[in-house]
């Protein structure tokens, strides 16, 4: 056990230094075999972490340019979250998934994965086991995309703006998605992060809605503010006249802690959590995932 948590920690200082991509292999690659000794922990620094670090992504963009690519792709996002809402009920009724069940993983796969999850389970008093299998679900789907979108984004040489935007519609969390980004180029990266916090934007309308399908009450909306935090720091990025090394300084550190983020990340999937998510709903994901990558796709494409 000494020598596990050596190794974990070694792992994550080194995960500072290399891609995200690598990171999250690292992590995934630790926990199926040696385990995560510090569990617990991973689950609740990841998740901090990957919102301070979104926040840092700010001081490097321009709010101009930022707000130009969000409204490029907000007609993507309003198509995309109300065609993967209804086809995941659809589906899940097919293929005879949970209801609440089908509803978190179409929340997942239409916003933004686990942060969707998350805010929406609440509202539609799920249990346990529901939210687990769903997260499970897209977690599962978000390590393929962050190995795959580079790829296929490089074979049909797609531009940066185009992949940035791909990106942020088809993969599910927000972590992968930058991290996909990030791995393709800086112009993509920015795109993706800005398209995909605009779509993030949606969990607040889609909760309250939620709550009314569902007929609960009394549930509280969990607000993303890193969101707003994200855009408070653009906006001081563009309109402050900041050293520019301070700037480049903290976009650099916001990266490197993106990458740590992902080998948390991934020290979180197990054996358990595998055979937890079953056929079904892991087919459920699969089909909602290919639903949305390939009409996406294909609308960029053709623009």
């Amino acid at each position: 056990m000494p020598a596990t948590r050596t190794l974990f920690v070694l792992l994550l200082a080194g995960s500072f230094f290399v891609s995200p991509a690598l990171s999250l292999f690292a992590g995934i690659l630790m926990a199926l075999t040696l385990g995560n000794p510090f569990p617990a922990w991973s689950k609740k620094v990841s998740k901090h972490m990957l919102q301070y670090c979104v926040v840092g992504l700010g001081f490097g963009m321009n709010f101009h340019e930022s707000l130009a690519a969000g409204r490029e792709g907000m007609t993507f996002t309003i198509v995309s979250v109300a065609t993967v809402m209804v086809a995941g009920v659809i589906a899940g009724r097919l293929l005879r998934v949970g209801r609440k069940g089908a509803y978190l993983i179409s929340a997942g796969t239409a916003i933004c994965g686990g942060s969707a999850i998350a805010a929406v389970a609440p509202v539609i008093d799920s249990d346990e086991n529901e939210t687990s299998l769903s997260l499970a679900t897209i977690f599962v789907l978000n390590a393929v995309a962050l190995f795959v979108f580079p790829v296929i984004g490089h074979w049909l040489e797609m531009s940066q703006v185009h992949f940035g935007t791909w990106a942020a519609i088809a993969i599910h969390d927000t972590s992968s998605v930058v991290g996909a980004g990030s791995a393709y180029g800086e112009e993509a990266l920015k795109v993706a992060t800005t398209v995909k916090l605009t779509r993030a934007l949606w969990i607040i309308p889609l909760s309250l809605v939620s709550a009314l399908v569902f007929r609960q009450k009394g549930k509280k909306v969990q607000v993303p503010w890193f969101i707003f935090w994200f855009v408070a720091a653009m906006l001081v990025n563009t309109y402050f006249d900041l050293p520019a090394q301070l700037t480049h300084g903290i976009s650099v550190a916001a990266r490197s802690g993106l990458s740590a983020t992902l080998f948390l990340i991934g020290g979180g999937l197990s054996i358990d959590v595998i055979r937890k998510v079953g056929f079904r709903p892991l087919l459920l994901g699969v089909v909602l995932w290919a639903i949305i990558s390939v009409v996406s796709l294909g609308v960029i494409l053709m623009l």
